[in-house]
């Protein structure tokens, strides 16, 4: 509870004058301090995001900051200077770097979940095979003997036909049992293994 209390209050009250000092003591804004002491990598990049989505939110709510200068008490924060100067070149790499992988992860997010909405169909031949490339990788000394059988129990299915067991990760999660089980073949067979143990599974 106070967690959230305090991120309401820095969020709407706090941020901006906190960033204003920092402006007034540094003379950088928030995207050259966070690209400047940040090392490279996935938490200067989420550092990046998290600093345009509080920009993007105080823009909606008519601007904390643009509000207060608005009329006539502190400037808003202001964007990295435009300067050619050799100071400026890690600055834009960094800034650039981070913005690919924002975007990569968006393109990723919108992939995996429009995977996810389509169904499993058992008419799709891909889908089919797929599901027996699944079970050659984990049953690869037993022959399945119908496409419809108890043998899939043995893998970890719950019924007959594996099909309605993707009902909520639609073909998301084949996709994801066939990549675990193809590429850690060793470790995607040991975990079943050992569920089907008679104490330990």
């Amino acid at each position: 509870m106070w967690e959230r209390l305090w991120g309401f209050l820095y969020s709407h009250y706090f941020r901006f004058w906190v960033k204003w000092v920092l402006r007034m003591l540094t003379g950088k804004c928030e995207l050259q301090r966070v690209l400047g002491r940040a090392a490279g990598g996935a938490r200067r990049t989420l550092s990046v995001g998290n600093a345009g989505r509080a920009g993007q939110g105080r823009a909606r709510e008519g601007g904390a900051g643009e509000g207060r200068a608005g009329q006539g008490s502190l400037p808003a924060e202001k964007t990295p200077p435009r300067s050619s100067s050799p100071a400026s070149e890690p600055f834009k790499e960094n800034l650039h770097l981070s913005l690919l992988q924002i975007s990569g992860y968006r393109k990723l997010y919108l992939n995996v979940e429009n995977l996810r909405k389509v169904p499993y169909d058992s008419e799709n031949e891909e889908h089919e095979e797929q599901l027996i490339e699944l079970w050659n990788l984990l049953m690869p000394h037993e022959n399945l003997k119908a496409r419809i059988s108890k043998q899939w129990c043995d893998i970890g299915f719950q019924g007959d036909d594996p099909k309605t067991d993707f009902r909520g990760m639609g073909l998301l999660g084949l996709v994801n049992l066939v990549y675990f089980s193809k590429h850690y073949t060793n470790e995607a067979r040991q975990i079943l293994s050992r569920s089907n143990h008679p104490k330990l599974g």
